[in-house]
């Protein structure tokens, strides 16, 4: 592949040399006559046995997985255009403007800019879709899911203000969004936008993995007969240079797996990056198409204009097709900032029969030889052969030149990404382009143009989305609320009095609760990667089964057992393999059915810690923009609690991690009667109240003997964040002695530190359980925000300031997370406050070996205490060395924060 043309000798027939051509037909004849008579099926069939027997032949035969550079669909096979072509054009050319207009006035008054260019290449594919495609969420209809290209945005906000949904005030506040509610957000944000954007799409790969595991959950719920949602379709609009993110591909086999024959994907091949070509030397329309025939998807290739059709006619010794195929996509982007003269000498003129097949036309007519991606006819017939493919899903793969009809500034320009202004001359031109009724000055101030009401245009707008149902993008949450069971039921599922059990097993005791509740049980969407087993929940396959759209279609090895493996096209539980960013796009899909489908489901999506935030941090920020709800459940916690894994697998930071979402409730809990409590609060909060959060949690397994009954009055503490182990010690008595804090299995360790205190050095203390400092940092912090604000009022007290009231500590505080997760809290302690963490890599050992080299065991919190205490003069400090020698503290180890 490349720029050099071959000689005339070496030009041939596209048929094979060695087989008479007359040979030749008659075989392609009788491929025809056995697609008549038999169907797709059965030729597919009879080519696979051919393969076949040429391999046992011998015959080095590589089956074809690219076609020809040249649309998938003939125009043979073309079906008229529906609709009124002028009328649509004439609609682009308006929302284009707009779209034009508001990103070039934001840069010209406030320089807050925006993209041009994207929305340019993609306005055909698009339109087309809202034209005719795109069906609104109706009482019958759960309605098609559009995940727009992030950078697009201003061609929907665009369409939005021509239908009337949004005014020329908030375009002019497109990219500023303060005060709240005014303005529009720089790309698709649910959180900034929550009655008009459903997907995040910016964040380049996440919007297209999301799309998949959307089409297969609405499968999921078609299934398992919650819901009727055959008729919706999830549409991802992609940009070529956004493939090479590896969560844009990362799920393409999945989707051919499972048949989604409910997703398509249009990928805007404008042949470029932010900074220039994506495949430079290639061809990133054949790479993409290789690459999604051979995972099994439908492709279709729109690649040409109507205006190409006459030449391929007449090329019949297949030259022109051939020396498309031979032009890289680096040549492409040159033709198209060059003159029509540039690319017959440098394109046709490669050929003398090429230049023939050309010269009937001007230098201008070649120059607007359209791309498929930029023509209505070929985009409407890719788009509706795609809606009607059954059995796999579809990508169209379309071409088109980046900054489209934005002249010479933008139009396939390396820079056309960055391109925010426009000189005046420009303007005018597009104006003239687009046929609009603005004068030179309107036109040089790009000022926004709606038709009349009554006119001709915005009947045919709002005629067809009245035929689709409405208006796109639109969220509607449900205002279903359901009825959450009390915290009673949870509690009592804790009572074991006397036997080990870890916070994990636990959660798998509470899913079951759950499970079998009337109200919400059918509800639960069990998401594991592929660690059931490891969580202890492998109980829910038998009872629940594992969702499979195949069914099970073979005989489990453990078939009989109680903890059998059983696939149902029924089944309640996901299980995704070890794949945590397809897990965390389920977790999205369900999390977020309340506005997408208006359906509640409540997803707990169960993980190794470690391969959460820091795996796929990304997705979870873009769950808290979707308004995601549901829970997150670190399964495997704690730097030292995971004995045996090391560095890779042991998470003492995703406490931490989760501050950074501002949705995100992280909770910490030691006790299983806590972890009932925050689900059970989470569950009223989420679904009964509908509030647009979502949960974190810490579980653990280690398993220990836990208290039989939860101490009376403690549910505020454990969901604000803090609580004392015995609330019954006079205020009075605890006011003058050490307080130690312990969160998750090293409360155990705390409660330890507790003895050694009392019974080695006479020191009382009292233990608080911490399940949370999160929300404890966040609520003082926003106290503390009003009171700064509101001077002349009474000043508020956060809940760790009344907690903590009165008492002068000094303050251990221990965990199996880094110091800082705990030291958020430091400004609201009222006395010294002293951290042990787990700050460091990870390792492989005992939990006993691995809590004193991280120095938060039971020995290392009480020595922390003696010395804080030493340095309030309540203790001698001249007992230290022997204290340190007494509780078998090697002062010379090495620090664990750099081991």
């Amino acid at each position: 592949m490349g720029n050099v043309a071959p000689s005339s000798d070496e030009i041939t027939d596209v048929t094979v040399p060695a087989i008479d051509p007359q040979e030749m037909d008659e075989w392609l004849e009788s491929v025809d006559d056995l697609l008549h008579r038999y169907g797709p099926d059965a030729l597919s069939q009879l080519l696979t046995r051919l393969y076949s027997r040429a391999q046992a032949q011998a015959v080095p035969v590589v089956p074809a997985v690219t076609t020809p550079y040249v649309n998938t669909i003939p125009v043979e096979a073309q079906v008229p255009f529906p609709g009124d072509r002028a009328l649509e054009r004439r609609l682009r050319s308006i929302i284009r403007w707009n779209a034009m207009a508001m990103v070039v006035r934001g840069a010209q008054t406030t320089n807050v800019g925006g993209h041009i260019s994207t929305f340019a290449s993609s306005a055909v594919l698009v339109e087309i879709g809202f034209n005719h495609f795109f069906h609104a969420r109706t009482a019958d209809h759960t309605g098609d899911m559009v995940y727009f290209q992030g950078h697009s945005s201003p061609g929907m906000y665009s369409r939005a203000f021509v239908e009337g949904r949004l005014t020329e005030e908030n375009l002019i506040r497109f990219r500023r969004e303060l005060p709240r509610g005014q303005g529009l957000s720089s790309y698709p944000h649910p959180w900034l936008m929550p009655d008009f954007w459903q997907f995040p799409t910016v964040s380049m790969g996440l919007g297209p993995i999301c799309s998949l595991y959307q089409a297969r959950f609405l499968r999921y719920v078609q299934h398992r007969n919650l819901m009727d949602t055959s008729k919706s379709r999830i549409w991802s609009f992609i940009g070529d240079g956004e493939i090479d993110e590896p969560e844009t591909l990362g799920a393409i086999s999945m989707a051919a797996r499972e048949k989604l024959d409910n997703v398509t994907w249009v990928v805007n091949c404008n042949l470029q990056r932010l900074d220039g070509p994506v495949r430079s030397n290639g061809k990133i329309i054949q790479e993409l198409e290789g690459m999604f025939r051979g995972a099994g998807w439908n492709v279709i290739k729109v690649v040409w204009g109507t205006e190409w059709d006459a030449l391929f006619e007449a090329d019949e010794s297949g030259l022109l097709e051939k020396t498309l195929a031979e032009v890289v996509d680096g040549q492409f982007q040159k033709y198209s900032v060059e003159t029509g003269e540039y690319i017959r000498k440098d394109f046709f003129g490669r050929h003398p029969q090429l230049l023939k097949l050309v010269e009937h036309l001007s230098d201008e007519q070649i120059r607007n030889l359209r791309r498929g991606g930029h023509d209505a006819m070929k985009v409407y017939n890719a788009l509706k052969a795609a809606t009607e493919f059954k059995g796999a899903p579809t990508v169209v793969l379309a071409h088109t030149v980046k900054g489209f009809g934005l002249g010479t500034e933008a139009e396939g320009r390396n820079t056309a990404h960055n391109t925010k202004k426009l000189e005046e001359s420009s303007l005018i031109t597009m104006r003239d382009r687009f046929e609009l009724p603005l004068t030179d000055e309107q036109a040089r101030t790009a000022s926004f143009y709606r038709p009349p009401a009554d006119s001709p245009e915005m009947k045919y707008l709002h005629d067809h989305r009245k035929a689709l149902g409405g208006y796109l993008p639109a969220r509607v949450p449900t205002k279903e609320r359901l009825t959450i069971p009390d915290v009673a039921t949870f509690v009592e599922t804790m009572s074991d009095a006397g036997k080990d059990r870890s916070t994990t097993g636990v959660l798998g005791t509470i899913l079951r609760v759950l499970m079998r509740d009337k109200n919400i049980g059918k509800r639960i969407v069990p998401i594991i990667p592929d660690e059931a087993r490891t969580f202890g929940m492998e109980g829910l396959f038998q009872t629940y089964g594992i969702y499979n759209s195949k069914g099970q279609l073979y005989t489990p090895v453990d078939a009989g057992s109680a903890m059998s493996y059983k696939e149902s096209t029924t089944g309640q539980v996901l299980m995704e393999g070890i794949d945590e960013a397809g897990a965390m796009a389920s977790f999205v899909a369900a999390g977020t059915a309340h506005a997408n489908i208006g359906l509640n489901m409540i997803p707990f999506y169960t993980y190794y810690s470690m391969f959460g935030f820091q795996r796929v941090g990304d997705l979870i920020w873009l769950a808290g923009d979707s308004r995601c709800k549901g829970f997150l459940c670190g399964g495997t916690s704690g730097r030292t609690t995971l004995n045996g894994e090391g560095l890779q697998h042991e998470d003492g930071h995703s406490q931490l991690m989760a501050g950074t979402v501002p949705n995100l409730l992280a909770y910490d809990p030691a006790y299983g009667y806590e972890l009932a409590v925050i689900v059970q609060d989470g569950l009223r909060r989420m679904y009964a109240e509908s509030e647009d959060i979502f949960y974190y949690l810490s579980v653990y397994n280690e398993s220990f003997v836990m208290p039989a009954e939860m101490p009376k009055g403690v549910e505020t503490g454990i969901v604000k964040g803090l609580y004392p182990l015995d609330p019954t010690v006079p205020a009075k008595k605890r006011a003058t002695r050490p307080q130690l804090l312990g969160s998750g299995p090293i409360l155990n360790d705390v409660i330890r530190a507790q003895k050694i205190l009392s019974e080695k050095y006479g020191v009382e203390s009292d233990v608080w359980s911490v399940t949370s400092y999160n929300e404890l940092k966040r609520e003082a912090q926003s106290i503390a925000r009003w009171n700064r604000l509101h001077p002349d009022q009474k000043p508020k007290v956060s809940y760790v300031e009344q907690a903590l009231s009165g008492l002068k500590g000094p303050f251990i505080s221990s965990s199996d997370n880094v110091q800082l997760v705990a030291e958020q809290i430091r400004q609201y302690v009222p006395g010294q406050y002293v951290v042990c963490g787990t700050d460091g890599f990870g390792r492989s050992e005992t939990r006993e070996a691995l809590r004193r080299h991280f120095e938060i065991d039971a020995e290392c919190v009480a020595y922390t205490t003696l010395v804080a205490l030493s340095k309030e003069g309540q203790f001698d400090a001249k007992k230290l060395p022997q204290a340190l020698k007494d509780l078998g503290i090697d002062p010379n180890k090495v620090d664990p924060a750099t081991a």
